[in-house]
């Protein structure tokens, strides 16, 4: 993992970090690309680094979001932290109730585009919310979308981040229903909000 977050940084991957997960062998390494496009961009990047490092060693990743099966072990995401230029500068609480709302309202197109197999990840079991189901904490692990403690001290401004996405989720099919989803929060709530 070290020599990935290495292989990353020398080809310009904005690679932030690595940390081991919960499940046996399962770790985790983050992407900070500004923009969606570059964001997807650089995951796919980072995976196929990962890919052919492994190669070198022999051996192989398991990508599936539920790789050992229904077991008492969480399975792997591919979080997804976003914000827009509107939810970093101005926020506020009734935008951020419009936005969830959309989110809920949109859950299935989201599930859709979120990986194959989610409905094995998302039980509502080992940090996850229930794939057929909308949620929204602060801090919760166990939300469809975990609001950090920064998001709501900073007046309802900052990232959000889903915690849906899985190992296997295609990051540019991600991006696009997350943002089309913000993109139907009409301009009168947002600036109702402000």
């Amino acid at each position: 993992v070290e020599e990935h977050l290495d292989l990353c940084l020398a080809v310009g991957i904005n690679h932030e970090g690595i940390n081991a997960e919960v499940a046996k062998g399962q770790w985790e390494f983050q992407i900070f690309g500004k923009g969606s496009k570059k964001a997807a961009d650089q995951m796919w990047m980072a995976r196929y680094l990962m890919q052919r490092l492994t190669e070198k060693y022999g051996i192989d990743i398991e990508y599936h979001c539920k790789p050992l099966g229904d077991t008492d072990w969480n399975g792997s995401g591919m979080h997804a932290n976003f914000s827009t230029a509107h939810m970093r500068e101005v926020g506020g609480k009734a935008y951020f109730e419009a936005l969830m709302a959309a989110f809920d309202k949109n859950l299935m197109d989201h599930i859709a585009v979120y990986g194959p197999d989610n409905d094995k990840r998302l039980t509502g079991k080992h940090e996850t919310a229930p794939w057929n189901r909308f949620s929204y904490g602060i801090a919760d692990r166990g939300a469809s979308i975990r609001v950090p403690h920064s998001f709501i001290n900073n007046g309802y401004k900052g990232y959000l981040e889903d915690r849906r996405p899985n190992s296997q989720g295609d990051p540019y099919q991600i991006a696009s229903q997350i943002l089309k989803t913000i993109a139907s929060v009409s301009t009168a709530e947002k600036k109702a909000a402000a």
